[in-house]
């Protein structure tokens, strides 16, 4: 990232707004409103018959855009699943600009088809996946979600002797009973596969989760068997790592329930999937070489770039549905590999390059304690905040995640879902910081993410410290309990 900033300053200047009492420092963001930024942007777009020289250009996008980029480098994001480029992705990842390589097959890329495919050969032996197990590059995990509820529904379609390919949900008798059974947890993303699929939000079944956050297994089995009378369930989904709290279904009892109901069983391990890599939390991922496909977003914390994600399948088979050839582009007799038979993307970047440069450059070693560091972190966050009576932990930590509640004596409990809303807005309207903001069981929460090393539990403990400063500024609703 460039050092230049001439609207919101140079890096780490106090240029910007918001609520804050903080010291100096550097700034996630120029701290500026929408409206600020677009005018800031305005220029950029001004399309105009002349060109503009290289470094007029230069000047302008520095000037102009920079200030308003989120920095994923600093220890203050805690926010999102987003970071900046590892030493060996960011090699990689200029390679394959420099290159620009289509990989969808040998005919476009020789060595960009090859690599993709080794890679993904050797991804599925990194993660204990059976012997056929294959995988395909794909754009984000919410795509990959798409893709294996797609490969669900031809499986059953297969299984009721239809090609779904030729048919589609007509070929079903009665397409209104195809349910899809997640987690009440589970990634928003399951809501868009169903209406992609044109099965509609009504097919997405969903059940509660225990007192961590994981997918319930008791209730799990007893929706099943509710089921049976009414609906075809095609598909189980439990989540490797959910995205509001970072916990870990119990896939191996999930597994076990959805090979007793004939359902596929898909694993969304798209944030959580790379922790199955740390020794200490391998068994929390027990189970996961028995589920039917699994999404992976290497993006969220390896340190490559955007897009990078991955679908694994158990055999290479079950991708068969996704294959089609023309006469000219995906011979049905072309030589080579042809990663793009695999998924739907015809024209594909050379994304798995910088996954691998990062991985070869770190080492496996180097790998794991990159991934162990963010969890030690929220691990003692969250044991640090159990001793503050007015923090509170909604959910003992499975990977990097924790939500947890602002909660002063002061503040009426009626009013403590106002007052996570307020900090939260607070902190992000200052610029030099970023939590998120999530909802359990209806109760608003604050949810601080760790994906970098550089988020340690002394960069989590400044954010409450802000987070409790901002709280005395919080203006009740009502009074509390013994207030004049």
């Amino acid at each position: 990232m460039s050092e230049k900033n001439s609207i919101g300053g140079s890096r780490g200047s106090e240029a910007g707004g918001g609520d804050s009492a903080e010291g100096p420092g550097p700034r996630l963001f120029s701290g500026v409103s929408p409206d600020q930024v677009a005018a800031d942007l305005a220029p950029l777009v001004d399309f105009r018959r002349e060109g503009l020289p290289m470094g007029a250009l230069k000047a302008l996008v520095e000037e102009r855009l920079l200030p308003h980029l989120m920095r994923y480098d600093l220890p203050s994001f805690q926010g999102l699943f987003n970071g900046p480029l590892e030493e060996g992705a960011a090699y990689g990842a200029h390679l394959a600009l420099d290159w620009n390589q289509g990989v969808t097959n040998w005919q476009v890329s020789p060595g960009g088809a090859t690599l993709e495919e080794l890679s993904c050969q050797a991804l599925c032996r990194l993660f204990g996946l059976a012997p056929g197990a294959d995988a395909t590059v794909l754009y984000s995990g919410t795509y990959a979600n798409q893709q294996a509820l797609y490969m669900a529904l031809y499986h059953r379609a297969e299984r009721e002797g239809f090609d779904f390919a030729a048919k589609g949900l007509a070929g079903f008798r009665d397409p209104a009973r195809l349910a899809v059974v997640v987690s009440e947890d589970a990634h928003f993303s399951m809501r868009h596969a169903v209406r992609f699929l044109g099965l509609g939000e009504d097919a997405l079944i969903q059940v509660g989760v225990d007192g961590n956050r994981r997918m319930d297994a008791d209730e799990l089995e007893r929706t099943l068997g509710e089921l049976r009378s009414t609906r075809d369930v095609f598909c189980v989904v439990a989540t490797a790592g959910t995205t509001s709290t970072g916990s870990v279904d119990p896939m191996e009892r999930v597994a076990d329930l959805a090979r007793d109901d004939g359902a596929w069983l898909h694993v969304d391990g798209a944030y959580g999937l790379a922790y199955a890599l740390v020794p200490e939390k391998a068994e929390l991922f027990r189970g996961l070489d028995r589920a039917d496909t699994v999404a992976w977003d290497p993006h969220k914390q390896m340190g490559v770039p955007i897009p990078n994600s991955i679908l694994f399948a158990r055999n290479r088979e079950l991708f068969r549905p996704m294959a089609l050839f023309s006469h000219y582009w995906n011979r049905a007799d072309a030589p080579g590999p042809n990663p793009g038979l695999k998924s739907i993307p015809s024209t594909r970047p050379l994304a798995a390059l910088s996954l691998v440069t990062s991985i070869r450059h770190q080492g496996l070693d180097g790998l794991v304690s990159r991934l162990r560091k963010p969890l030690v972190a929220i691990r003692d966050f969250y044991e640090t905040l159990l001793d503050q009576p007015d923090m509170e932990p909604l959910h003992t930590p499975d990977t990097g995640i924790l939500c947890f509640r602002v909660v002063p004596e002061s503040v009426p409990p009626e009013d403590l879902d106002r007052l996570q809303e307020f900090i939260y807005q607070r902190i992000l309207l200052a610029g030099k910081r970023i939590v998120s903001v999530s909802n359990l069981g209806g109760m608003a929460t604050l949810r601080a993410v760790a994906i970098i090393p550089e988020v340690t539990v002394d960069a989590l403990l400044e954010t409450v410290a802000e987070a409790r400063r901002i709280a005395t500024t919080f203006e009740p609703k009502t009074l509390s309990p013994g207030s004049d």
